[in-house]
């Protein structure tokens, strides 16, 4: 604070001087001509003479001071308290989307998560212009009208589904005159992750007492049978212990396909954005998948690009997504004794570039009547020759799941007696896109 002493020097006291003369030149050139006059007709002394004029040139300068205060005065009191900064700065720090409305319901302030969740609201426009579901203006007529507290849950379908839950709650604020007024406060609040949670839970019960039920009644069996008849039979033992192993181990992924799927299902409204290398995670799914392919006699033949290829992902499960693709290959096209994995640019029906990752086989393939429901749970064209391959029924329904995560799709073309190829597509990432 010392430093800034020396810029205060008395000569700065009188800089606005120039600008007060310049203002009251007309005041002071009247002034000094009249009195002038009355000197040159020996109506007045020129001392009184000099004497008046200074007091008229004093009073000429105080009307402009007072004006300036005056001015300040009435630009404070016209200024609208609400729209202050300091009121901006509380809205943009309430962590949940936030919006501040004033009566008629136009936007005074709004944070950056109510523009991204809702990007068409503008400040000074009508919020239920860019609000458009009903629930939405339902709510807000009526606190406007009522200036008490509304709530209103709704679903959002766009771009995935979420559950939201608006809390409109009427603030007093005070007005440039000194009286208070109401304005309207609303906040969204993101009940997703608990609907995913009770959902989850819905289903995975559901789902595991249904799938469960098969191989806990083979392990069952088998236990008794061990325990009776084929005590004494150790040929029987070591086959039924190799069955039972079987099923263990079934079960066991079961349960691991049920809990990632639920995983993904619960974060589905959560695009990732970590930049990874899709062509890395392709080649080390491919490396581990070797043993696979040799106990099955099919070749795995790539088309990869040898520069690294990114997009926004989650590493782990995308390379559960290609390892269910070209698992599934190995496994019900093994007849075709080669699997190709390709990766390509493109362009998608709304002419965005997008990155394409293709797994083809070369089997029996699909009829088309199963192809629209591949992707649903528990669902197998063949439930025997499925269960006789370790399959659980949820690998390709994981893999939508994380596609739809990851804002992709995926394609799937078959033709009896001629293969299948499963494409996954992702949009491509800005900063590959830009390079």
């Amino acid at each position: 604070m010392a430093l800034d002493a020396p810029s205060a020097t008395p000569l700065s006291m009188f800089t606005p001087w120039p600008d007060r003369l310049r203002h009251s030149a007309i005041i002071l050139l009247a002034a000094a001509l009249a009195l002038a006059g009355l000197v040159l007709l020996d109506e007045l002394l020129p001392l009184r003479a000099l004497v008046v004029f200074l007091c008229i040139a004093g009073a000429a300068l105080v009307p402009w001071r007072l004006h300036g205060a005056v001015a300040k005065r009435e630009e404070e009191r016209h200024a609208n308290p609400v729209e202050a900064p300091a009121v901006s700065a509380v809205v943009e720090g309430i962590p949940d989307p936030a919006v501040l409305l004033d009566r008629a319901g136009r936007v005074i302030h709004l944070n950056a998560a109510a523009a991204e969740l809702a990007p068409a609201l503008r400040k000074g426009e009508l919020a239920q212009f860019a609000l458009r579901m009903p629930e939405i203006i339902t709510a807000l007529r009526e606190a406007i009208a009522t200036t008490e507290i509304r709530r209103a849950s709704y679903h959002d379908h766009v771009p995935v589904d979420r559950w939201m839950e608006l809390v409109i709650t009427p603030v007093p604020v005070p007005t440039a005159f000194g009286g208070t007024d109401k304005c309207m406060l609303m906040t969204f609040h993101d009940l997703t992750p608990l609907r995913r949670v009770e959902e989850m839970r819905a289903d995975f019960v559901a789902n595991a007492s249904h799938e469960l039920r098969t191989p806990l009644a083979a392990l069952s069996g088998f236990i008794d049978t061990l325990q009776g008849p084929a005590k004494d039979d150790p040929k029987a033992r070591e086959r039924f212990l190799g069955i039972m192993h079987t099923q263990a181990t079934r079960m066991a992924r079961l349960i691991d396909d049920l809990l990632s799927l639920s995983r993904v299902e619960l974060s589905a409204h959560v695009q990732p954005h970590t930049m990874v290398d899709v062509v890395a995670i392709i080649r080390q799914v491919t490396d581990g998948l070797e043993s696979l392919a040799r106990e099955r006699q099919v070749v795995i033949e790539t088309s990869l690009p040898d520069a690294p290829v990114t997009i926004a992902g989650d590493r782990e499960e995308l390379l559960r997504v290609f390892e269910n693709l070209i698992e599934n290959a190995l496994k019900y096209g093994a007849s075709g004794e080669r699997v190709v994995v390709s990766l390509e640019q493109a362009v998608s029906a709304d002419n965005a570039p997008e990155i394409r990752v293709k797994v083809r086989d070369f089997g029996p393939g699909i009829a088309p009547e199963h192809l629209p429901r591949l992707t649903e749970r528990f669902y197998r064209v063949d439930v025997g020759d499925s269960r006789a391959q370790g399959g659980t029924g949820l690998g390709l329904s994981l893999v939508k799941h994380i596609l739809n995560r990851h804002r992709g799709r995926l394609l799937i073309e078959s033709v009896p007696r001629n293969g299948a190829a499963f494409t996954a597509c992702f949009p491509q990432a800005r900063s590959a896109r830009s390079a």
